[in-house]
């Protein structure tokens, strides 16, 4: 018989350029409150999934060096890597030992250091996701180049502007300010958008992603364990689908 799977924990660091931390003591952060939120110890937890690319980040057995710093081993881990869809493909193994019946008290976590590699490094390294021999090698094609192609055939279609592009920044933006998490912690408008330098036409620099560093953490249990524990506040995962695509 296969168990519902609870989220009962939630933990998140601060994004942004954390040389002020190593990659144990970050992935820690959102740890710790997951921990508190959830009112477990790490004794407790059965099994832990750690989502990473990590590529730029001088630590690549993260697993292993989380067990040792949270004292989570001598308890099962995997490494889960997934390009942007790392951390949800961490949850999807979480969610399925959960499900399983495997264990009933996972940890699942998310972490990149992106910026212990020089820019160029990590551009490269980010379009090594893609079909990077063909895609760079014969056209030069990096990521943001990769999505402004998408972003003139979304324009061609439906007839978007840059300036409806430039709305999405400034959305973020208006709730970064409002997030003691994020990276960036100020508003801006639309003019400071269009103004901002091209990275690949149509995307401006402020349409485009950060390099960035953080982690985030959740604990998953078992409808077993939520009544064991008498949990009252959780949220349960009714589903979860996973899929591959082409660029076309």
């Amino acid at each position: 018989m296969s168990e519902n799977v609870a989220v009962i924990g939630v933990g998140h660091s601060k994004f942004g350029t954390r040389k002020d931390v190593n990659v144990a003591e970050l992935c820690w952060e959102a740890m710790k409150p997951a921990f508190e939120t959830a009112n477990v110890e790490p004794k407790d937890i059965e099994f832990f999934v750690v989502g990473t690319a990590g590529m730029w980040s001088s630590e690549q057995a993260v697993p292993a060096l989380v067990a040792e710093y949270a004292d989570l081993a001598p308890k099962g881990s995997m490494r889960v890597e997934a390009a942007c869809a790392s951390g949800s493909a961490a949850i999807r193994v979480g969610y399925q030992a959960v499900k399983s019946g495997m264990a009933d008290l996972v940890l699942v976590l998310g972490v990149e250091k992106m910026q212990e590699s020089p820019n160029p490094t990590v551009i490269e390294m980010i379009g090594r996701f893609g079909s990077y021999f063909w895609e760079f090698e014969n056209f030069g094609l990096t990521f943001p180049g990769y999505y402004a192609m998408h972003g003139t055939a979304y324009m061609l279609k439906y007839g978007a502007t840059e300036e409806d592009f430039a709305r999405v920044a400034v959305k973020n933006h208006y709730y970064g300010a409002r997030n003691p998490y994020a990276q960036f912690q100020r508003e801006i408008d639309i003019e400071t958008v269009m103004k901002s330098p091209y990275i690949a036409w149509p995307f401006k620099l402020y349409d485009c992603s950060p390099i960035t560093e953080g982690s985030a953490c959740i604990i998953l249990a078992s409808e077993k364990k939520v009544r064991e524990m008498g949990i009252e506040e959780k949220i349960w995962i009714l589903s979860q689908g996973v899929g591959t695509g082409t660029a076309n």
